[in-house]
């Protein structure tokens, strides 16, 4: 399937071509802190697949708790995230999906690093819903 996204500002756009069986959900902590909520969602993409069509991307270099050295890249205007991979020449990209046009059409079908999960994230659908906004809790 052939998707495409841009960042908040509009700077950074790309285009990909995914498996949309592979969408997955990221618990990790890492994820939690990168994205600012409770999970991300991702697909794996072979980096010969993905096409940067505009703007230049930022890297910043974290270790996970693997020890392994992550390269997380994002929009150097807005800060969006884009895709993280391995340092240097990555083969694979887990490409971040919530500035993916056609995100509504991706359900994810495996979920990861669920010892992490907050505990709350099953019970989202109980929780009060508004169309917009809405007004502030009481």
């Amino acid at each position: 399937m052939e998707v495409d996204g841009h960042c908040l500002c509009g700077d950074v756009t790309w285009r990909a071509k995914i498996d949309p069986d592979r969408v997955g959900i990221c618990h990790c902590t890492d994820c939690q802190i990168n994205s600012a909520t409770a999970f991300r969602i991702a697909v794996m993409v072979p980096a010969d697949d993905f096409e940067l069509l505009s703007g230049e991307l930022k890297v910043y270099v974290k270790t996970a708790e693997s020890g392994n050295r992550r390269a997380l890249s994002f929009c150097p205007r807005c800060g969006t995230s884009i895709h993280g991979g391995d340092v240097g020449e990555s083969p694979f990209y887990s490409l971040r999906l919530g500035n993916c046009r056609q995100r509504h059409e991706l359900r994810p079908r495996t979920q990861i690093w669920c010892r992490s999960a907050l505990p709350w994230v099953d019970d989202v659908g109980d929780v009060r819903k508004f169309e917009t906004q809405g007004r502030p809790p009481r």
